[in-house]
C-alpha cells in the first residue's frame, strides 16, 4: 500500500495522517480533488437543444450558422444567435458524413455516402460545384479545403485520398455524362440475376436531391488519386500549417484511417496540390483501432481511436506524448477550444480535459452516440456544440473556456436569458396556497434584479394576496424638462403546471431552449416580456438614453382574478405618482408570422346563481312529487331564459351601449384577413373569416360553465341546494357594474315568474371592464414604428410552405346577423399554422419542390396588425380610469405559445425583438 500513500500525498499535498485506513485516505483524497476541479472548471450548462427527425452526422460552425449534416442527406442550417431554423437543404442521397468551411467561410463542403461532393454558397445555398470521381469511392467520410491552393480534399471508403484544384476548373475537358455516380450502372440493382434478367431498380432510385441541382459538374481526374492512402476506410483529415519544420510555411494534411495509422502528407503546389506522404504516424500497437477523429493544438494532435482511446502526438518530434483512456468505446468525435480538449463518444459522454491531460469534467451530453462536435466563440462566448443519433444537436456554454479576460464578460441576451431561467423557476402560482412561499421568493427575485440595475423598488402589499412589486427607473437628467412617466403592467404569477401524466417535454418550471423556442411555465405569460421590458431600461440607462420615467407595476395575482391589486395602486398612488402612458405586454399574435398591436378587450362578468329550497336533500322515490318545488329544476328553468336563439342575450338593454363598426375599424379586419389569409388559403373567404373574428372580438356573450348541487352523488337525490356558474363577456361601452346590475335584476324578476316558495341567490365573483383604446393615439403610433424597425421586413408567406393544420369551415351570416350552423372558431392554433410542434417555419419538401434553395424574397416593411381579443385583464382599464392615461397593449408572443397550456414556451427571438421594441418606446415615446 506504500504506492498508493504515494498516489495520495501527490493528490492532496500531504502525507497520510495514519487516523484512517489506506483506502479511506484514497476516496478522501479523490473526493477532494473532484471537489476542487468542480469548482474550478463546472459543468458546462446546456444553452439550447435543436431537434430534428434522423441522426446528426457531422457538424460545422461559421460566425452566424451550425450547419449540421443529418443521415436524411440534409444539411440543416440554424443561427447561432437565435437557434432558429433558416435553411433546409436537401443535400445528398446518402448521409452527409463529412462537412467543411472554406476560411473565409463562404463556401461549404459537404459529402456523404451517395459518392458525391458538394460545394454551397454559404449567402444563398445554392449548389456551386459537384465533384465526383470516376472510380467507385463508396462513401466519402471526410473533406477539407485549402484556400491557400484553392483545393479540395476527399477522403474515402475505399482508401483513397483525392483531389482537386479548383483553378483549374474551366480549363479541364468537360465530364462525360455516364460517368456521373448518378447515371452509373448500379453493381447491386444493375446487375444480372439468373437468367440474365436484371433487378429493378427501387421507384425512389432515380430521385435526386432537389437542392443537389445547379452548378459547375467537376470530375476528379484519375492522377489526382491516391489508392491505399491507408490500408482502411480514411475516415478523417484536416489541415495544418506550420507545425513541421520540413513543410515550413506550408499547410500539411493530416489523415487517420481505419489502420489505426495517421498519415501526414506534403502538398505540391506545382502540380495542384497533389499529395506526397512526409511521416506515418504509428503506435506500434498491433490491434490498430481506427483513427476515427483528430483534432490539433499548436503542433500537438490529438486522435480519437476506436475503442475509447486518445492518443497525443508532438507533430514537431513526431513521438507519442500520451495515450488516455478516456472512454469505455469508440471515441467518434474530438475537438479544441479554449485551452481544452472535448472528446465525445457512442456512449453519449463528453470529457473535458486540460493542457495537463487531465479530465476536469465530465458530463451527459445525449441519449444515444455523439457522432460530431465543434467548437467556437460565438461573439467572444465560447461555445461547445454537439450532435448525436438520438437526432438532437445540443449547445453547451462552456464559461471556463476564455482566452483573456474580456470574453468573461456577458452580454445583455445572455444575461436576459440566465435571468428568465431563474424566474421561471419560482413556481409562482397564486391560485394554490401551497405555493405562497413560492410566490413571495420569485417576487422577491425579480424586485433583486429591478435594484440590480438600480431601480428605486418597494412591496406594496395587498389585503390577503401577494404583494405588488413597484420599480421606477429615472429617465436621463437631460432630459428632464421633456420626460413623461410611462408606466408598464405586468403580473409574475402563472397558472398551475401539473407534469404527473407527462404531457410537458420538459419540467414545467425549469426553462429549457429547444428549436428556438424557451420552454416552460410563465416564459410568454408574463414572466418573458416583463425580463425583456427591465433589460430594455437596463440598455438605455448604460447607454445614458432613457427618455422617460419607466414605473413597473408587477402584481402577483392576475391569474386570480388580480386580488387586492386595484386597492393596492389605490392606496398607494402618491407613492406611483403621475402616469402619462400605459404599457402591457400580456397576450399574443394572431399567426406565428406578423407582429400586432391589440387596442381592445372584453371585459368579463363572473357570477354564480344559486337556488336553495327549505327543504332537506330528499329522495325521489319517497319525496319527489309535482307538487315539490326543485332547486335544480328551478335553476335550469331560470337560465334557460337568459338566452334565446343563436345565444342572444335576453337581459333587458344589453346590447343598447354596444358600439358600431366604424370605417377605420373596418379596413383593420380588411388588413388582418388578407395578411391571414395569404398565409393560410385554408381559411377561406375574407369576409367570412372577418365575421368569425368579430364574434370573438366584438360581440358581447353569455355561458355557462358548470353545476354544482348538494348531497351525494346520487341519481336519486332531490338536492336541496343547486348552484350554476357563468360568465358575460362584456365589450367597450357597456360597464361591468351596469350590466352585473341587470343580470341581478332580470334573474329576480324572472324566478318571481315561476311562482317558487324556493330562495335565489345571485353573487358577483368577479368582474373587470371592458377596454378599448386609441389606435390613432401616439403610444400606439411609437409602438407601430418600433415594430416596423425592429422586426423589419415580413418574409413573403407565398413562397413559404404551410404546414396545414386542416381547413377551417366558417359559414355565412343569416339576415338577423347569425350563423346557420355553428361555425368552426378562428382559433390560435389554427393561425398558427400548427407550428406547435415545430420550431420555426422550416423549408418542407413540398415546398423546395418548386423552388430552388435561396433565400426567401422578402417584403418591404410592413405594418403590425392591430386586433382586438375576447379574453380579459382586469386591470388595463382599472388602471386608465385610475391614472387618466392612455394604455397600449403590446404582444411578445406568438400565437402558438400555449399559455396556460401544456408546453408553455417563447420563441427566443421574440423576445430579443420585444426587448429591442420596449427600448425604442422607452427611449422615443417622450420625442412624439
Amino acid at each position: 500500500m506504500a504506492g498508493l500513500g504515494l498516489i495520495n500525498q501527490a493528490l492532496t499535498g500531504s502525507p497520510f495522517t495514519g487516523s484512517e485506513t489506506d483506502d479511506q485516505q484514497y476516496t478522501a483524497a479523490f473526493q477532494r480533488r473532484k471537489q476542487q476541479a468542480a469548482q474550478q472548471h463546472p459543468l458546462p450548462t446546456l444553452s439550447h437543444r435543436l431537434r430534428h427527425d434522423t441522426s446528426i452526422l457531422t457538424l460545422a460552425l461559421s460566425d452566424q450558422y451550425i450547419y449540421a449534416g443529418t443521415q436524411g442527406g440534409e444539411i440543416l442550417v440554424f443561427d447561432l444567435d437565435t437557434y432558429e431554423r433558416v435553411a433546409l437543404i436537401q443535400a445528398h442521397k446518402g448521409s452527409v458524413l463529412g462537412l467543411c468551411l472554406s476560411e473565409n467561410e463562404q463556401l461549404l463542403f459537404s459529402t456523404a455516402g451517395d459518392r458525391i461532393t458538394n460545394v454551397w454558397d454559404t449567402k444563398t445555398f445554392e449548389r456551386v460545384y459537384c465533384l465526383y470521381s470516376t472510380y467507385d469511392t463508396g462513401d466519402v467520410f471526410c473533406v477539407s479545403y485549402s484556400e491557400r491552393l484553392r483545393t479540395v480534399y476527399l477522403g474515402a471508403q475505399n482508401t483513397t485520398i483525392q483531389w482537386y484544384d479548383l483553378k483549374e476548373k474551366d480549363r479541364r475537358p468537360k465530364p462525360r455524362p455516364n460517368d456521373h455516380p448518378m447515371l452509373r450502372q448500379d453493381p447491386f440493382f444493375d446487375s444480372p440475376g439468373p437468367g440474365g434478367v436484371r433487378t429493378p431498380r427501387p421507384a425512389d432510385a432515380e430521385q435526386r436531391p432537389l437542392h443537389a441541382r445547379g452548378g459547375q459538374i467537376l470530375e476528379i481526374d484519375k492522377d489526382n488519386i491516391k489508392h491505399f492512402a491507408h490500408y482502411g476506410y480514411v475516415y478523417c483529415m484536416m489541415l495544418a500549417s506550420n507545425v513541421m519544420h520540413e513543410a515550413a510555411g506550408k499547410e500539411v494534411l493530416l489523415t487517420g484511417g481505419g489502420d489505426g495509422v495517421i498519415n501526414i502528407w506534403r502538398l505540391d503546389e506545382e502540380r495542384g496540390g497533389a499529395i506526397e506522404e512526409l511521416y506515418k504516424l504509428d503506435d506500434g500497437r498491433e490491434e490498430g483501432h481506427s483513427i476515427l477523429s483528430l483534432a490539433l493544438d499548436g503542433t500537438f494532435l490529438y486522435s480519437g481511436r476506436a475503442g475509447g482511446e486518445l492518443n497525443v502526438w508532438d507533430l514537431e518530434t513526431r513521438q507519442l506524448v500520451r495515450s488516455i483512456k478516456a472512454h469505455k468505446d469508440d471515441v467518434l468525435s474530438i475537438c479544441i477550444g479554449g485551452g481544452f480538449m472535448f472528446s465525445a463518444a457512442v456512449t453519449g459522454y463528453v470529457r473535458k480535459f486540460d493542457r495537463q491531460y487531465q479530465c476536469t469534467s465530465r458530463f451527459h451530453a445525449h441519449e444515444g452516440r455523439i457522432l460530431a462536435s465543434a467548437f467556437t466563440y460565438h461573439k467572444q462566448r465560447p461555445t461547445f456544440v454537439t450532435g448525436a443519433n438520438d437526432n438532437t444537436i445540443a449547445i453547451w456554454d462552456v464559461n471556463d473556456c476564455v482566452i483573456s479576460p474580456v470574453n468573461t464578460n456577458r452580454t445583455s441576451n445572455e444575461q436576459m436569458f440566465e435571468c428568465l431561467k431563474r424566474f421561471v423557476s419560482y413556481k409562482t402560482v397564486s391560485s394554490d396556497p401551497r405555493y405562497k412561499g413560492d410566490c413571495r421568493r420569485g417576487a422577491s427575485y425579480l424586485r433583486s434584479v429591478f435594484k440590480n440595475f438600480g431601480a428605486a423598488t418597494e412591496m406594496l402589499p395587498t389585503e390577503n394576496g401577494n404583494p405588488v412589486i413597484l420599480a421606477k427607473f429615472r429617465g436621463n437628467p437631460a432630459t428632464a424638462s421633456q420626460r413623461k412617466k410611462i408606466l408598464f403592467y405586468g403580473h409574475y404569477d402563472v397558472v398551475a403546471a401539473e407534469n404527473e401524466q407527462g404531457k410537458w417535454i420538459t419540467d414545467p418550471f425549469t426553462m429549457e431552449g429547444i428549436d428556438g423556442y424557451l420552454y416552460g411555465r410563465g416564459t410568454s405569460d408574463n414572466k418573458g416580456p416583463i425580463m425583456a421590458a427591465i433589460f430594455a431600461c437596463a440598455e438605455l440607462i448604460s447607454e445614458q438614453a432613457l427618455g422617460s420615467d419607466i414605473v413597473f407595476l408587477i402584481e402577483g395575482e392576475e391569474e386570480s382574478g388580480s386580488r387586492g391589486f386595484a386597492k393596492a395602486v389605490q392606496q398607494y398612488k402618491s407613492v406611483i405618482g403621475d402616469v402619462d402612458w400605459i404599457l402591457l405586454s400580456n397576450s399574443y399574435w394572431l399567426d406565428d408570422r406578423i407582429p400586432c398591436l391589440t387596442y381592445g378587450l372584453r371585459g368579463v362578468i363572473h357570477a354564480t346563481v344559486q337556488v336553495e329550497s327549505s327543504h332537506p336533500d330528499l329522495h325521489s322515490g319517497v319525496d319527489g312529487s309535482a307538487q315539490l318545488d326543485e332547486s335544480l329544476k328551478d335553476l335550469v328553468m331560470l337560465l334557460s331564459t337568459l338566452t334565446g336563439k343563436h345565444g342572444r342575450v335576453k337581459i333587458p338593454g344589453f346590447y343598447e351601449p354596444i358600439l358600431g363598426l366604424s370605417p377605420a375599424e373596418e379596413d383593420l379586419y380588411a388588413d388582418i384577413t388578407e395578411a391571414l389569409i395569404a398565409r393560410n388559403p385554408e381559411l377561406g373567404d375574407a369576409k367570412e373569416l372577418a365575421a368569425s373574428l368579430m364574434r370573438r372580438w366584438r360581440e358581447a356573450t353569455l355561458t355557462i360553465h358548470r353545476f354544482q348541487t348538494s348531497g351525494p352523488d346520487n341519481a336519486t337525490i332531490i338536492p336541496r341546494l343547486a348552484k350554476a356558474a357563468l360568465s358575460l363577456r362584456l365589450v367597450p361601452n357597456q360597464t361591468a357594474e351596469g350590466v352585473g346590475n341587470a343580470l341581478i335584476a332580470y334573474l329576480n324578476s324572472e324566478f318571481q315568474k315561476l311562482g317558487s316558495n324556493n330562495k335565489l341567490t345571485v353573487a358577483i365573483d368577479h368582474q373587470a371592464e371592458p377596454w378599448l383604446g386609441d389606435f390613432k393615439n401616439m403610444i400606439f403610433q411609437t409602438l407601430e414604428e418600433a415594430i416596423m424597425d425592429v422586426w423589419g421586413p415580413i418574409p413573403d408567406p407565398r413562397r413559404r410552405s404551410s404546414v396545414a393544420a386542416g381547413p377551417l369551415k366558417v359559414t355565412i351570416p343569416n339576415e338577423e346577423g347569425y350563423f346557420a350552423s355553428k361555425p368552426s372558431p378562428t382559433t390560435s392554433s389554427v393561425l398558427a399554422n400548427g407550428s406547435a410542434t415545430s420550431a420555426v417555419e422550416p423549408i418542407s419538401l413540398d415546398d423546395v419542390a418548386t423552388r430552388p434553395a435561396v433565400p426567401r424574397k422578402e417584403s418591404p416593411r410592413r405594418k403590425p396588425l392591430y386586433i382586438r381579443e375576447g379574453g380579459s385583464i382586469p386591470a388595463i382599464r382599472f388602471l386608465e380610469k385610475e391614472f387618466g392615461a392612455p394604455a397600449a397593449h403590446f404582444p411578445c408572443g406568438q400565437a402558438s405559445d400555449s399559455a396556460h397550456l401544456d408546453n408553455e414556451r417563447l420563441r427566443l427571438v421574440n423576445l430579443y425583438k420585444s426587448k429591442d421594441i420596449f427600448k425604442r418606446v422607452f427611449r422615443d415615446l417622450p420625442q412624439k
